[in-house]
């Protein structure tokens, strides 16, 4: 610990909103849900959300993370992740007769309904994500054929359609608001005639935390990001701030945090992804405290009141009063 550090930190300045949005409360509670009813062991396809303290908390409680459901023995009770699956998957899972509960963040199905919809329509998509990420698999593998996937501007002349007249897109709901919008303007350039979701794909709770890093980066001297290196909202965060001007870095929790990233900077901003639990931040904050932060505020931001329900069969209890009850 620098004897600096501690002398010169003051001021902790945290986003508002950060953390938990209402799709990763979901999950989570799916699975505690599944848990308290049928007992352990509960299987989960993929991460349940891109976060390792949240996955390691299941794990203890009696959640096992697979990626093949050939690992899930019959009979068993499967859920799968937040990021969404594929068709494939949701046919694969039916016909081995596991008893599955959903807890693709409700937004993600949006993107796939509509998808589907549009698929009977004739269209094409191109999908604007990240190669590899669940949510972009979950989303691609709607279809069998006629999506594809285009990560930056450059990728966008190569995508050959059938009909320019019947192609839509759709994008991974955690991308940084700024790239999709360069994409997106790319897409349309190249093709004129291309179909926009009627409402944005980027989800409302990425949107917020973006804009909150926006207010917060340029009035402190590093920004701190608490999230997984799994989690693309939260490396969006980081992105952002360092692309304001502003150093940054992003720590699974507080004993990642290295005095020399405050060495001679008075105030630091902190902020969670969407997956991130207020927990890691609350020892963050700690943490920073021990290395000399004297006052810790919260900027204004965006209240968040988003709620969604919960699939059939899994109790009564209220999000609100759920969330309440683990804060």
């Amino acid at each position: 610990m620098s004897e600096q550090a501690l002398q010169s930190l003051g001021e902790v300045l945290l986003a508002e909103p950060r953390g938990f949005c209402a799709g990763v409360d979901r999950a989570i509670e799916i699975v505690e849900r599944a848990l308290q009813k049928f007992g352990a062991p509960i299987y989960v396809r993929h991460e349940i959300v891109h976060n390792t303290f949240v996955v390691n908390d299941l794990k203890a409680k009696g959640a096992i993370f697979i990626e093949e459901l050939a690992d899930v023995p019959p009979g068993a009770t499967l859920i799968f992740s937040a990021h969404g699956v594929s068709q494939a998957v949701r046919q694969e899972a039916a016909q081995r007769g596991f008893q599955v509960y959903d807890a693709t963040c409700p937004l993600v199905t949006k993107v796939h309904v509509e998808v589907a919809k549009l698929h009977r329509e004739g269209y094409e998509f191109i999908m604007i994500g990240h190669k590899g990420h669940p949510e972009v698999e979950g989303t691609m593998g709607q279809l069998s054929d006629g999506i594809y996937l285009v990560e930056e501007v450059g990728d966008v002349p190569h995508v050959r359609v059938k009909d320019p007249a019947k192609l839509a897109v759709v994008t991974q709901t955690t991308l940084s608001v700024d790239d999709a919008a360069e994409i997106l303007a790319a897409v349309k350039q190249h093709f004129p005639q291309v179909r926009e979701p009627k409402k944005q794909d980027i989800c409302y709770a990425t949107q917020n935390r973006q804009d909150a890093v926006k207010l917060l980066a340029p009035q402190v001297d590093v920004v701190v990001v608490v999230g997984s290196p799994t989690s693309s909202n939260s490396n969006r965060l980081r992105e952002l701030a360092e692309r304001l001007g502003t150093p940054a870095y992003m720590v699974d929790g507080a004993e990642d945090l290295q005095a020399a990233w405050f060495e001679g900077r008075q105030r630091v901003g902190l902020t969670a992804g969407a997956s991130a639990p207020d927990v890691l931040v609350q020892a963050v904050i700690t943490r920073l405290r021990a290395l000399g932060a004297t006052t810790v505020r919260s900027l204004p931001g965006v209240e968040e009141h988003v709620r969604f329900p919960l699939p059939l069969g899994l109790g009564d209890k209220s999000m609100a009063e759920h969330a309440a009850s683990r804060s």
